[in-house]
């Protein structure tokens, strides 16, 4: 095997850059337009860095199936014509390999023209949307700071019309965090068969900072921060996963599908989580600008984390550069002496690098925030992993579980 494809890779691909039609309280990305000032008037992927990044996106790639990600800031502000063109330009420089398309919007502007698109192309979508009404409008709202809600569920109700699967995001919130279940059978009642729950950690510079730095929001090598009043505590983040995944082992399984859950049982059963944010590495997981920068990782896009522009270096020269290899092993080379002790390592690996800003008990720093909420969700859900793990041992189905417990 050649020394480029020894990396696989993947890219979230930003075609508006930070460009929304939310402005969502605590959106970490609408800032990034303080990055890219000349957004505000050309904040478009053109046609030619569009197919220059298809070209070499597949090229990077030394497998048979190819998986694209559009997202944003909002990915339908560009339009339904740039994305037909996309999808058949992914189809002429495929040269026969399978070719998969992910869609992360809001749901906004959804309607039969874009539903349309998605069933030819069979793109799997995925929908932002943290729960029931008062839940959701607190946070994410318009430009001119109307409520969502209502019109995220009218976009649904597109997919729904065109019998378009979804799986659903949800920041996990201060507000939100409190109440799990309504948030869980309002996401089972709209019909999400995957979900994805994020934990809402961010900090701001701190005040004697601000003054000299461009962004508010701070990436992990800041030292003098302060948590957002919208972040979600970490042992309520534990609480949070725990009781719906006390309906979910009771009810749901094999019918409901939740990442943290399913990466978990893999972990048990001795697989890779599946997740980043529980591998013992990360990296090769890049987010590209609509000018065509590409950067570590959506969550680093700070001058720092660059790895170069696909229009003068192309990704599978970036995907195996020194500084990609790097970031991806200073996650497992970093791990404080709590974690390298702890118990749960083999299921968590010390979590998103985004988050090791915390001093841990035994005093090291770069300690993940949401240790004691991880720790605590580990904790309550062993008995139940090592029950469904037998049963897959067994050849049998982990939805046995549901009968006995």
């Amino acid at each position: 095997m050649s020394v480029s494809n020894v990396y696989g890779c993947h890219v979230m691909a930003k075609p508006t850059s930070s460009i929304c039609n939310l402005n969502c309280e605590y959106c970490f990305y609408l800032e990034k337009e303080k990055l890219y000032p000349e957004n505000n008037t050309h904040w478009q992927m053109t046609r030619k860095t569009l197919e220059l990044y298809i070209q070499q996106y597949i090229d990077a790639q030394s497998g048979l199936d190819i998986q694209f990600a559009w997202q944003g800031g909002e990915p339908t502000l560009m339009g339904v014509d740039f994305f037909q063109q996309a999808m058949e330009l992914c189809l002429h420089y495929s040269r026969g390999r399978s070719v998969t398309h992910s869609f992360q919007t809001n749901g906004i502007l959804l309607n039969d023209q874009w539903c349309e698109l998605f069933k030819k192309y069979n793109v799997l979508v995925g929908i932002s949307i943290d729960g029931p009404e008062d839940l959701h409008d607190v946070y994410r709202v318009t430009r001119s700071n109307k409520a969502t809600h209502t019109k995220v569920m009218k976009g649904i109700g597109y997919l729904k019309k065109h019998k378009i699967e979804f799986n659903t995001l949800t920041v996990v919130h201060d507000l939100n965090s409190q109440h799990p279940e309504r948030v869980y059978q309002f996401l089972k009642q709209i019909g999400s068969t995957f979900l994805q729950f994020i934990p809402l950690v961010e900090r701001n510079n701190s005040v004697t900072e601000m003054a000299s730095k461009t962004l508010t929001l701070v990436h992990p090598g800041e030292t003098q921060a302060v948590i957002t009043p919208w972040s979600v505590p970490s042992r309520r983040y534990g609480e949070f996963l725990n009781r719906i995944f006390d309906i979910w082992v009771k009810e749901d399984i094999g019918r409901i599908f939740v990442n943290m859950f399913d990466s978990t049982l893999a972990t048990w059963c001795g697989y890779p989580s599946g997740s980043c944010v529980t591998a013992p590495t990360c990296g090769h997981a890049f987010a590209l600008e609509s000018n065509g920068d590409m950067y570590q990782c959506d969550h680093f896009v700070y001058p720092e984390y660059k790895l170069g522009n696909i229009h003068n270096m192309s990704i599978k020269d970036m995907n195996n550069s020194a500084a990609a290899k790097r970031f991806g092993q200073d996650k497992s080379e970093a791990l404080s002496v709590d974690c390298q002790q702890c118990d749960y390592k083999f299921a968590c690996h010390g979590g998103c690098p985004k988050h090791r800003f915390s001093v841990s008990p035994l005093g090291s720093p770069h300690h993940n925030y949401l240790c004691s909420g991880y720790k605590h969700f580990f904790q309550h859900t062993e008995p139940y992993m090592k029950l469904m793990k037998s049963f897959i041992d067994k050849h049998q189905s982990p939805a046995n579980i549901m009968g006995i417990i």
